[in-house]
């Protein structure tokens, strides 16, 4: 077993090749992604922000995960123009951060209900000189409900956060219609998607696409659920705080 390096013993660097994706890393960037590694190894020794820490597998699991999930967005003309983005359950910062770095012209909002996640995400967006992201404290159901932030976002990444139909429920009040959410996931099967389409009736929404991937090292089925909102969502979602998860949407009855 082996422990987080001590801030006197920098980690090791991170793969320098990105395959499988046709979005690359300018050096910049690279630099960035490899701060942003050792700055969450860090924030590992004060809180448990995730398990996975060896330098192949982070950047698998969280840095190319991440960026693949949003790729599609990236590759279109419109990544270049400003956006407002919210990251709904930042955690440790995925996918929002790489986002920010990826993407400087979007401005993304790390969302989070833990406050000591979002002080450190408040601390990595200052250590990345990254004048295009902020961290925010609040759950996802309060903020759906404010002002300042409903129907406000062009897109909304939700990734390891809850079951599909939860993370609807979650980021379609927060986008303006004609905005798009990414829903990562890992197995998807028809099923799955046959029970999130009458849910984004309800919220609104409709599946645009489903995208499908393997990761590049372990091989592993990963999708992008992208959901494009076409009407106003219902003023009763989200509904109140707790309740998507303890009760999540289900089909209308008939």
């Amino acid at each position: 077993m082996t422990s987080d390096p001590l801030p006197n013993c920098p980690p090791a660097s991170l793969p320098a090749q990105w395959d499988r994706l046709t979005w690359q890393p300018s050096p910049l960037q690279q630099q960035q992604f490899q701060q942003l590694y050792e700055l969450v190894l860090l924030g590992n020794q004060r809180m448990n922000l995730t398990r996975v820490t060896e330098p192949d597998a982070f950047w698998e699991k969280h840095l190319w995960d991440s960026l693949r999930g949003m790729e599609p967005l990236l590759l279109e003309p419109q990544a270049s123009k400003a956006q407002q983005v919210i990251d709904i359950g930042s955690g440790a910062g995925f996918p929002g951060l790489p986002g920010a770095i990826a993407a400087p012209h979007w401005h993304i909002t790390l969302l989070d209900s833990t406050q000591k996640k979002v002080a450190f995400l408040a601390e990595a967006i200052q250590a990345l000189s990254l004048t295009n992201a902020t961290a925010y404290a609040a759950r996802a159901e309060a903020v759906g409900q404010d002002r300042q932030h409903r129907q406000r976002y062009d897109l909304a990444l939700v990734r390891a956060v809850a079951p599909a139909v939860v993370c609807a429920e979650y980021a379609l009040p927060l986008l303006r219609v004609g905005g798009r959410a990414i829903l990562y996931r890992g197995q998807w099967s028809i099923a799955e998607t046959d029970q999130l389409a009458p849910v984004l009736e309800q919220l609104g929404g409709k599946i645009q696409q489903v995208d499908s991937f393997t990761t590049p090292l372990s091989n592993g089925d990963r999708h992008g659920i992208i959901v494009e909102k076409v009407t106003s969502t219902p003023a009763l979602f989200p509904r109140a705080i707790g309740v998507p998860a303890k009760h999540p949407l289900s089909a209308r009855p008939t």
